[in-house]
């Protein structure tokens, strides 16, 4: 089998994770991972026997400096790749992809880029055919994933009218949590509605999403409340089967003493996932109501880890590893473990 040859550009939260999965596939090939960094984070790499590359020649010569082995640069790194995967800081993926489009190299940003940075948003099971042999893509970002995912499932089970959802989100990454974000106190984002309806709508522009957010003085998940208008009357079991078609939405239960996001953060540990990572949306199946026409939800995003199947299943679009969005899917799903049935 001819295996895809994936460069990791920025060894970070989500690149690291990206590194990881593209290991787990049995069509790609990690060809090296880059970075500006010389601390532990870029040591684990090597630790992983990963090869790793310098951003350029000054910041390898840094890298020497403090007894890092590296390969090259990101320009040598460029010439044995077949895709670039950017998880660089937003904004300096924008910089990078001239880079990328001069070698005439396939590329991948994720959601902190704006989505005209390459005129296509992904998200596997929505809209996984229209990537297709594209040069590049945009990784929606984790709350849109989680927002495009849920509404897709009641979209095409013809139930999906127009959703209005509020959305708790974490105030800063875990690892970065010393160095900033909030404390004793609750910040609305000022703009109404929040940036993550009209993302999902660079997805899938039919859908009737308007969203609120507010920054929470936490950093372990995002939390998700949606009030979506049906296009009928339906049943409880109906929304439920409409979830279920999404092989990335996970039911829980308050019953099982998942009450809240540090109690599925310590499930997630105990089922020895990696990082302690969540890559399905957690929905709560026996906090669901639906009254009428209308319905009640509400779910749990892992910031860190929900986009990283996406970006697996991205690679395989724009190289034509796969055609079919199931295949690739199922594929992934397997490599990482991700749970259709649930987690217990």
């Amino acid at each position: 089998m001819k295996k895809i040859k994936v460069a990791v550009n920025g060894y970070g939260v989500i690149g690291k994770r990206v590194a990881d999965a593209v290991q787990l596939q049995e069509d790609m090939e990690l060809v090296g991972v880059c970075d500006v960094i010389f601390d532990w984070r870029i040591k684990i790499a090597l630790r992983k026997n990963y090869p790793v590359y310098a951003f350029d020649i000054n910041f390898q010569k840094q890298m020497m400096e403090n007894n890092i082995t590296t390969e090259g640069t990101l320009a040598e790194l460029i010439k044995i790749s077949d895709i670039i995967v950017d998880c660089t800081p937003k904004k300096i993926a924008a910089q990078n992809i001239e880079l990328y489009k001069k070698a005439g190299l396939k590329f991948i940003v994720q959601g902190g880029e704006k989505h005209e940075t390459t005129g296509h948003s992904f998200s596997a099971e929505n809209n996984y055919a229209t990537a297709l042999g594209l040069q590049s893509t945009r990784v929606v970002s984790c709350n849109t994933t989680s927002i495009v995912r849920t509404l897709t499932a009641l979209k095409n089970a013809g139930l999906l009218g127009k959703a209005r959802g509020t959305l708790l989100r974490r105030a800063v990454d875990p690892w970065e949590s010393h160095l900033n974000g909030i404390m004793n106190t609750l910040v609305p984002e000022q703009d109404i509605p929040s940036h993550q309806g009209p993302d999902a709508q660079t997805v899938d522009p039919s859908l009737d999403v308007l969203t609120v957010a507010v920054k929470v003085p936490e950093t372990l998940s995002h939390l998700h409340y949606w009030n979506v208008q049906l296009t009928k009357k339906a049943t409880k079991e109906e929304v439920l089967a409409a979830f279920g078609t999404s092989s990335r939405t996970a039911f829980i239960d308050y019953a099982d003493g998942l009450t809240a996001n540090n109690t599925v953060k310590e499930l997630m540990l105990s089922l020895n996932r990696p990082y302690g990572d969540m890559y399905e949306v957690a929905l709560w199946q026996d906090m669901l109501k639906v009254v009428g026409d209308e319905l009640f939800y509400a779910y749990l995003v892992d910031n860190q880890a929900i986009v990283i199947p996406e970006t697996i299943d991205a690679i395989r679009a724009l190289t034509g590893l796969e055609t079919k969005a199931e295949n690739s899917i199922r594929k992934t799903n397997e490599s990482l473990g991700i749970r259709r049935e649930g987690f217990i």
